[in-house]
């Protein structure tokens, strides 16, 4: 696994139980809000990881 993988891998077990639940959710306004959320969990981690 690379190490940009793992980071993504990290951020996603890390993930809190509101944000799963949304992702599951059939609401598309919720599931969206969540998806990008979690977006921008990892790309902070992957920029964390550049510098």
């Amino acid at each position: 696994m690379s190490d940009s993988e793992q980071i993504i891998a990290d951020v996603v077990r890390r993930a809190p139980d509101w944000m799963r639940r949304d992702l599951l959710s059939d609401d598309h306004v919720v599931k969206a809000a969540a998806e990008e959320a979690l977006s921008a969990m990892i790309a902070n981690a992957l920029a964390d990881k550049r510098t």
